[in-house]
């Protein structure tokens, strides 16, 4: 049950958080390219980041920090560059990063942890950070959610933000959050930044195990092109502004209300990404049933949203159900093709691993209704797959392969 209520404020409606974004001249567009959160006080932090072998300095800046310390007061992020594959002077950028910072606001480097996006192999553009941090230091503002989102997009078509509200012992309690992805996104992590901010009370390790089950059932759940970054980041600030007594026992009620709003939020921000897919003209949601177990489905589910047979059928608003079948079936999860279900939409295709009969045209229209649907409300394209009876369930997110996917990434650095 739904205890929960959207709000507004993004990633400063919590109590206690600041906010800003500036153009610091990092993009050569002159759009803006900086943000930072704060805390008002030392808040609890966690992190998911990306498992590639090629990572960014600020990737494993943030690891190294978080295994010293679970805490930190401000992250910084950077759009332009994403100092990855720059070796030991992209190490050393990433140091003087939080150095800048923590002098600026008059607090240790080890509270400040980094974020970066943009172009792979290209160092920060120092220069302009170090004369745009103090303006960033000044713009901090309890409004400042819209204009920390804006400056850590790279080819985003839109700005992802949410914020969500419950009361917990007669309090409110918020999470809130920021969000960045378009292209190079596939799970483990996805391909992303975000950046989630909360006013309760939790304990350390309850912090990240439950940041970690929200990305399993967010994050990592979306794919847009099948690549994964060097620099996925997610990264979460509890800070206690909500006066709420501590949360340490993950079984407990107060627990539960805050992992179901936690998941919500990720969920929702992971949704944009994948709408917000480069070239992409609807949201793609795969429903996987009948699995062995919930883990089963996830992977099923993705193999599906990430086929870009699959992708590029509904792109062309073909409703080529062998596509589904085919990536159900490689997705390295045992299953009876016998028990195998597909309905897209409201149109069952397959039953008992039998092709039946259904309209075709009216499927393919189906499609098209949801390329013209409102963003995120009735933009969505639904395939359900059932593989048994096992109790597994899982949901992935994705979005279709159209041509302009091409031509933007064809010329992204050029």
């Amino acid at each position: 049950m739904e205890n929960y209520s959207k709000i507004t404020g993004g990633i400063t409606a919590p109590k206690g958080f600041k906010a800003s974004g500036i153009a610091a001249g990092l993009k050569p567009s002159g759009k803006p390219d900086l943000a930072l959160i704060i805390s008002d006080v030392e808040a609890i932090a966690a992190g998911v980041f990306t498992t590639s072998q090629v990572r960014a300095a600020c990737v494993d800046y943030c690891r190294q920090k978080l295994q010293q310390k679970a805490s930190a007061k401000a992250i910084l992020c950077n759009a332009g560059q994403a100092n990855a594959g720059t070796g030991k002077q992209g190490w050393q950028d990433a140091i003087e990063s939080a150095d800048l910072v923590a002098q600026a606001l008059n607090i240790a480097p080890e509270a400040v942890l980094l974020a970066s996006t943009g172009v792979i192999g290209q160092r920060i553009k120092m220069e302009a950070l170090r004369s745009g941090i103090p303006q960033l230091v000044e713009n901090l503002s309890e409004e400042g959610n819209e204009a920390a989102a804006k400056a850590i997009i790279t080819t985003d078509l839109v700005t992802k933000e949410i914020a969500l509200e419950t009361m917990i012992d007669n309090r409110p309690v918020r999470v809130g959050g920021i969000a960045k992805g378009s292209g190079m996104i596939h799970p483990n992590m996805a391909t992303m930044l975000s950046f989630v901010t909360c006013d309760a009370a939790v304990s350390t390790g309850l912090w990240q195990k439950m940041l970690s089950q929200a990305a399993n059932e967010s994050f990592n759940q979306i794919t847009v092109d099948g690549d994964t970054s060097t620099n996925d980041s997610l990264i979460a600030l509890a800070n206690g502004q909500s006066r709420t007594p501590a949360i340490t026992d993950m079984n407990s009620k107060n627990a539960q209300t805050l992992q179901i709003m936690l998941t919500k939020v990720c969920q929702h921000l992971a949704k944009a990404i994948a709408r917000d897919g480069e070239g992409a003209t609807c949201l793609v949601e795969v429903q996987v049933s009948g699995a062995p177990d919930d883990e089963a489905a996830r992977r099923i589910a993705k193999t599906i949203a990430g086929s870009s047979l699959v992708k590029s059928a509904i792109f062309g608003r073909d409703p080529n159900w062998g596509r589904i079948a085919g990536a159900a079936g490689r997705a390295g999860v045992m299953f009876h093709q016998e028990d195998l279900r597909i309905i897209l939409g409201e149109y069952v295709m397959m039953e008992n691993g039998q092709p039946l009969q259904y309209d075709r045209a009216a499927a393919s229209n189906y499609m098209k209704q949801a390329a013209q649907g409102a963003y995120l409300q009735d933009d969505t394209v639904l395939i359900s797959v059932c593989v048994g009876n096992g109790s597994g369930k899982g949901i992935a997110w994705g979005c279709d392969l159209s041509y302009d996917y091409v031509k933007i990434n064809a010329e992204y650095t050029t």
